[in-house]
């Protein structure tokens, strides 16, 4: 039988050969390197045997299909591992997760993270063992019998909510029998380099109703050289813990009495400000008018809007007046009342409106995180309404304002195009259009994207903007949504160059996507050391003896005038002392000032980082810094 290649080449096969007899005859280092392979665009077994015709691709671990197969094996080594050391537990779910794999675990006696090297040995035999990985299917009956034998009720459950027509599969390596879809590695001795991470805990399939297992965080690479950079990334991240940083640099709190419902303090309101002044001040300059709808809006606008149908469970109701309401989850159905207040000529398109609209949106208690995943946020919103044949433009022109705020945090980032998903609305004609015009847009400015297919919005695709930042770890931030929905549910209108009624089209963007969880990226980004025109303290004042005070007051009000951030610290306290702690809250300039300053007009300046002090007067020095904020500068 002859297969077809990636490169297209033809390759001519015995009847019945196997992905793994054909990665062979292509050559002995790719068969030695193999750990999957992808027919047909499917990603199966090494195992699988070939038909007439098949288009083949033998997958390694320089493939990103490649690494997620070999840490779902490690996922399963993990849990025969699990299983021999504690044999009565009962083991629920094992998936791929960025950068790694977890298990969800219902143990009789609590574990901890202490208990990791004994794991982790055992799952060492297991690997030098090298226990070939084979899959077999069962019919639904059998399927139960099986795991029903092991005891093992959350996998009864899996598969009792199987569709009736799926295919179970098993793998088996060892006398370990696992409920998987697959693929696996063809063996556990493929895996080289592994590490247990974390603990937490998690309810059986995301229910608050459910138990709390055990889940079993871990991670592993095709080189230990590999793993270890991970590893010492991980340590960098805790150090730049936001939640941690956030509480020490006094930003926000986060309490029992709002759970995911932030509270910012003074300093952090000073970052959020100006965050949000820098977003007018672009918007501005864009051509975007400003708008302000309502936190809460009845339950025919959600109607109308879909959200009731497709997006309920995520939201805030309640009953004003004997009538359903709902605290919106997203500004878009406001901003289409307001649009449709005027009437509209297609002179008056494109129409860019922006709000910086308070959300709320149900998330589990499980899932909540910091400023990352909270249950209210200020969405940095901007909804335009234009004609069909300004939709490239405006993208482009979207595209370039969130490249421009990107390169200016210092963030690198990738973007993916997400197309229909499953819980859609709207004829495939239009979700054809504005998929076509998203990628149209996007080949036009040359950016290379990624496909993520099945990730749009229920009402139209979208671009995703992934920012990278200072250690590597990406983050979804910014967003442009094309709508063809939402203006024909709400009836929007203009009147065109023919004089006829039509609809106009909609883009729901965001930039920061979410401000409060920007703000926490950022924190963690430069690790709570904010450049000198974010820093809510930009420059903190210091003094050596009481007799400094009026001198100290003096500069204070100085710099204030040329609108700095500036505290002091006049305690009688010695100067090592106040240092100490004024580095401890990452202010960007420290200022010492003794008798001698005061005598010649100077400051004694220690910048962020550098243990030297610099001696300049204090017009220099205000100068100075009144240049950083004004530009922006990021050092």
């Amino acid at each position: 039988m002859n297969i077809r290649l990636k490169n297209g080449d033809a390759l001519a096969l015995p009847d019945g050969a196997s992905c793994a007899q054909a990665a062979q005859a292509i050559s002995e280092g790719l068969a030695r390197n193999a750990v999957c392979a992808k027919v047909n665009g499917e990603i199966v077994e090494l195992s699988t045997e070939l038909k007439e015709g098949d288009a083949l691709e033998i997958v390694t671990l320089k493939d990103p299909e490649g690494l997620e197969v070999y840490r779902h094996t490690c996922s399963h080594v993990l849990a025969q591992a699990i299983k021999t050391i504690y044999p009565t537990c009962k083991l629920a779910i094992g998936p791929v997760i960025d950068n790694g794999f977890y298990y969800d675990i219902d143990f009789n006696t609590p574990i901890t993270q202490g208990d990791f090297a004994k794991i982790e040995a055992e799952m060492s035999k297991i690997i030098k063992s090298n226990l070939a990985v084979s899959r077999f299917t069962l019919p639904r009956n059998e399927a139960i019998e099986l795991m029903d034998s092991f005891d093992e009720k959350y996998k009864v459950e899996l598969i009792r909510d199987l569709p009736e027509n799926e295919t179970i599969s098993f793998y088996k390596q060892g006398n370990f029998i696992d409920l998987c879809r697959g693929p696996h590695l063809p063996s556990t001795g493929k895996i080289k380099a592994f590490k247990l991470v974390s603990i937490a805990g998690a309810y059986w399939r995301g229910s608050e109703k459910n138990k709390m297992l055990t889940r079993i965080y871990g991670t592993a690479f095709e080189k230990k050289a590999d793993l270890d950079e991970y590893l010492n990334r991980l340590e960098e991240a805790k150090k730049r813990d936001h939640v941690r940083l956030g509480k020490e640099l006094k930003l926000f709190a986060l309490m029992n009495e709002g759970k995911g419902f932030p509270f910012f303090l003074p300093k952090g309101m000073v970052l959020k400000n100006i965050l949000i002044d820098y977003w007018r001040e672009i918007h501005r300059r864009e051509g975007y008018v400003e708008v302000s709808t309502p936190i809460i809006l009845n339950r025919s606008l959600w109607e109308t809007s879909g959200h009731w149908d497709h997006y309920k469970e995520n939201m805030y109701t309640t009953k004003i007046d004997g009538e359903d309401c709902a605290i919106k989850p997203m500004n878009c159905p406001g901003g289409m009342l307001v649009y449709k207040l005027t009437p509209h000529s297609y002179k008056d398109l494109p129409i860019r409106m922006g709000e910086l609209g308070l959300v709320h949106r149900h998330e589990k208690s499980g899932q909540l995180h910091g400023l990352m995943r909270v249950r209210c946020f200020t969405q940095d919103d901007a909804h335009i309404f234009m004609l069909p044949e300004q939709i490239t433009d405006e993208i482009k022109g979207v595209v370039r304002l969130i490249n421009e705020v990107y390169e200016l945090f210092g963030f690198k980032y990738y973007v993916e195009l997400s197309t229909r998903p499953e819980n859609s609305m709207g004829s495939d004609e239009d979700w054809e259009h504005a998929t076509s015009a998203l990628r149209l847009a996007l080949d036009s400015l040359g950016l290379k994207y990624a496909v993520n297919e099945g990730d749009g919005a229920f009402y139209g695709p979208k671009i995703d903007f992934h920012l990278q930042d200072s250690i590597g770890r990406t983050w979804q931030c910014g967003t442009i949504q094309l709508d063809f929905q939402l203006p024909q549910r709400f009836e929007a209108e203009y009147v065109g160059e023919d004089g006829q009624k039509h609809r106009p089209i909609m883009i729901h963007r965001v930039v920061f996507g979410s401000i409060e969880r920007f703000i926490g990226i950022l924190i963690e980004h430069f690790a709570g050391k904010f450049p000198v025109w974010l820093s809510p303290t930009q420059v903190k004042i210091l003094t050596l003896t009481e007799r400094n005070e009026e001198y100290a007051k003096a500069l204070c009000a100085d710099m204030a005038a040329a609108k700095l951030r500036v505290e002091t610290d006049m305690r009688n306290e010695k100067i090592g002392y106040k240092i100490r702690e004024a580095r401890m809250d990452k202010v960007p300039y420290i200022v010492v000032v003794g008798d001698k300053e005061a005598a010649e007009g100077t400051v004694a300046v220690r910048r962020r980082g550098s243990e030297e002090s610099v001696t300049m007067t204090k017009e220099e020095f205000i100068a100075q810094v009144v240049e950083e904020n004004e530009k922006k500068i990021i050092f």
